[in-house]
């Protein structure tokens, strides 16, 4: 049996009913899509990775029963594959999803997830490897404002000062021990003796920590300064997990440490000191955990403030 051709060549939109229960709608859209983006590879230039994004609009008018979704998602596969994400790119894409709406919509959400891989030099030799940061980025486009949140993780070590301090006096006392009623030593003894495995009574506890941050952008600022910022804290907290490692810098590393001992208050006020002095920063929250090795739980700090003031 054969369709009439008027039936055949109009295709059912029931979203053009009205809705049952009418009322306007905060943000309606999708999650989880799938999607490539270009983002800064932190040597200058821009790469192409894979990202996870969610895409939505308010829905306005409270007598319409839906937004056109398939428009979100198409300008979204269309878009962003072509140009590195910055603020003025972002602002660009949620104005025209507001417009793709046909007046349905007054404001647009777009949050991205991705991993950042930033070549990373080793301490002492000549070797170097990639390391991968979770990045999220959530904008908004409201009334003509653009509110852009940028998140991130990072990894870093960190030595307990106590732990430090009691592992300072056993090897002390083990020193006195050793060398009770002998009148005098050499400064190569004592060398001998720091290397040889009776110089070590005890070793301070470390752990992998995390820090993860999460900053609101000033406007007025078109980069996403996600590979400054990294770099700033990983400079501030001193011991950044390293990748590509020889002895030497396995034994920079331990040194760094050693320079670097601090409980999570510690770090989180590091972190707080590089976030509270960049005049990119609008505001921030961070947190940080020591994923402690001495005990079965964790040591977390968080901290919040505002940049510099404009």
């Amino acid at each position: 049996m054969s369709v009439p051709a008027a039936v055949s060549a109009s295709l059912p939109d029931v979203a053009l009913q009205a809705p049952a229960l009418a009322r306007p709608l905060d943000w309606v859209g999708m999650d989880g899509i799938a999607v490539p983006i270009r983002v800064a590879d932190g040597q200058g230039g821009q790469v192409q990775v894979a990202a996870q994004a969610d895409i939505s609009v308010n829905l306005a008018r409270e007598g319409e029963r839906g937004i056109h979704m398939s428009r979100l998602y198409l300008r979204l596969q269309q878009e962003l594959a072509r140009h590195e994400i910055t603020p003025g790119g972002l602002r660009r894409f949620l104005q025209e999803s507001i417009e793709s709406q046909s007046g349905l919509a007054t404001r647009a959400r777009l949050r991205l997830r991705y991993e950042a891989l930033l070549l990373r030099g080793a301490l002492r030799s000549d070797n170097a490897g990639w390391k991968s940061y979770p990045v999220e980025i959530e904008a908004i486009l409201a009334d003509g404002h653009l509110k852009l949140v940028l998140g991130f993780r990072l990894e870093y070590s960190s030595t307990c000062p106590c732990s430090a301090a009691l592992s300072r006096q056993a090897n002390a006392a083990r020193l006195l021990a050793d060398f009770d009623g002998v009148p005098t030593l050499t400064v190569d003894e004592v060398a001998a003796w720091l290397a040889s495995d009776r110089g070590m009574a005890a070793t301070p506890h470390a752990q992998r920590s995390e820090a993860r941050v999460r900053v609101e952008l000033r406007p007025q600022f078109d980069e996403l300064p996600l590979v400054a910022l990294i770099d700033a804290l990983e400079t501030s907290l001193g011991t950044p997990v390293q990748t590509a490692v020889k002895r030497e810098d396995e034994q920079a590393f331990a040194e760094l440490n050693a320079a670097n001992l601090m409980f999570c208050e510690d770090a989180a006020r590091r972190v707080a000191s590089v976030l509270s002095s960049d005049p990119r920063v609008e505001r921030y929250e961070a947190t940080v955990s020591h994923f402690e090795s001495l005990h079965p739980h964790d040591a977390v700090a968080t901290v919040t403030g505002a940049g510099p003031a404009a």
